[in-house]
């Protein structure tokens, strides 16, 4: 019956925002409409208007899924982030594969939603290894795990709007990297091992890249060494504000990536961060402490602003 009333809700909270949807189920067990998530992706019709809602009961889901790029406005519902879970194994150095084709999901179609996932890339530390390849526009995770090592989430493609609320995202070295325009809401950000937490490809014309808003950064016990970020190209955009930043984060705060040219085009920044690891004082001095003013021109309204007047806050 919860089950039932939970299905219930966000159909109408669909049916509200589209006025049309098609709802779908997934199980694990085979009593849903698809034993797997890909096989439901695939009985979507190519380029649709409406949303489709797909209810993933709970259950480990070990698939690799694409998310087709004509596959559109596709809203994907677990039962809970610690119940329904979707995992995938691949890392760069298997067959030679590569850092981009080792995702566990690569969503390329636009208007993607989920919540309540974990999205999981379990091959261990063992380099590059994707679980979230997130390439389309208006891309949007709400209450999800991404859980992996090295490069956990890739925010791919430099139009590309990307809103992820009170998730978690864990990993290792340059574990959210990519040249996206993405917003971090009251996310907890852990690291576990002294690395790099941020690795930004922001192309030069973007105003805006990574923003991090009230969000916690974390680390395991024995961290105490890591970078909010070094830049992956040179107008790497990245901001901390609001944040409560752990004891991990070192003082210097930025690195230069091994290249000094990098000081001169990368846009770092932070905003009215708390905790131990907040300490404006120390920071590389080619990084930025915005005032009040230049923090209010960031709201999620202007860093997405573009001619849809796409807004993903409900």
């Amino acid at each position: 019956m919860a089950r039932l009333a939970l299905t219930a809700i966000f159909i109408f909270q669909l049916v509200t925002l589209t006025g049309q949807v098609r709802y779908i189920t997934v199980a694990a067990d085979g009593t849903g409409e698809f034993a797997s998530v890909q096989e439901a992706v695939n009985s979507i019709r190519a380029y649709m208007s409406d949303t489709t809602y797909m209810f993933i009961e709970a259950g480990i889901y070990r698939e690799k899924i694409v998310i087709p790029s004509w596959v559109t406005n596709l809203f994907m519902k677990g039962e809970g982030a610690e119940k329904t879970i979707i995992k995938w194994d691949d890392y760069a150095g298997l067959r030679d594969m590569g850092t981009f084709r080792t995702y566990t999901i690569w969503i390329q179609g636009s208007g993607f939603t989920a919540e309540d996932i974990t999205f999981e890339n379990s091959a261990g530390p063992v380099g590059q290894a994707v679980a979230v390849h997130a390439d389309g526009d208006r891309a949007v995770f709400r209450r999800c795990r991404l859980l992996g090592n090295q490069d956990t989430l890739l925010t791919a493609n430099q139009e590309s709007r990307q809103y992820y609320e009170e998730c978690y995202i864990e990993g290792t070295t340059d574990f959210i990297f990519g040249p996206a325009t993405a917003w971090f809401e009251r996310c907890r950000i852990h690291s576990k091992k002294n690395s790099y937490i941020t690795a930004a490809s922001t192309v030069e014309d973007h105003e805006y890249g990574y923003i991090f808003n009230r969000c916690s950064l974390t680390a395991d016990p024995g961290v105490g060494r890591v970078f909010l970020g070094r830049p992956w190209r040179p107008y790497a955009a990245t901001l901390f504000m609001r944040c409560e930043l752990g004891s991990h984060i070192l003082p210097e705060g930025w690195h230069n990536w091994d290249n000094p040219s990098n000081e001169k085009t990368a846009r770092y920044a932070e905003y009215r961060n708390t905790g131990p690891g907040a300490n404006p004082g120390a920071r590389v001095q080619w990084s930025n402490q915005l005032s009040r003013k230049e923090a209010k021109s960031y709201t999620v309204e202007n860093v997405f602003a573009r001619h849809d007047d796409w807004l993903p806050v409900r």
